[in-house]
């Protein structure tokens, strides 16, 4: 049975999973450091991990491999999610693949540096209707890719 690993601390498209989801026949693992309340049903599991810096994480990549998908934000994640063979989407629909990860790991870390010196002070952009659209558009994708076996 495939399945859908949401990074929930913080995931602004919890509910368009749930429906790509359901309407896929995935199990959804919800995995955060406290309480998110989800739809009442088999399909969709909360696990609540103590706090810590990357505990959710940890629990993701413990329990994700071929053939799951994993909805995160958090490049480091992904860049560990798919050394264990699942596929990786981004909150606005990106998804992270083996010739994008490195630049994405590498713009973090830069980014990083910059901060810490003080030069740059702005965030990503806020998230627009169009990115819901766009991560609604590429799940639904994926999951028909993953059924197929691609």
């Amino acid at each position: 049975m495939h399945e859908v690993f949401i990074d929930a601390d913080a995931c602004p498209v919890k509910d368009e999973t749930y429906k790509v989801a359901k309407r896929h026949g995935f199990v959804v693992w919800v995995v955060a450091n406290s309480y998110v309340q989800t739809p009442r049903g088999e399909d969709v599991r909360l696990v609540t991990v103590k706090s810590g810096a990357d505990e959710a994480d940890d629990w993701i990549v413990d329990h994700v491999g071929p053939g799951d998908i994993v909805v995160t934000a958090d490049i480091p994640l992904a860049s560990r999610a798919m050394a264990n063979g699942a596929r990786v989407l981004g909150f606005k629909g990106r998804e992270f693949t083996e010739d994008s990860i490195g630049d994405a790991l590498a713009g973090r870390e830069l980014s990083s540096q910059l901060r810490e010196m003080g030069v740059q002070t702005g965030g990503p952009a806020p998230f627009s209707k169009q990115d819901r659209s766009s991560f609604l558009n590429k799940l639904d994708a994926l999951a028909h890719a993953v059924k197929r076996g691609r």
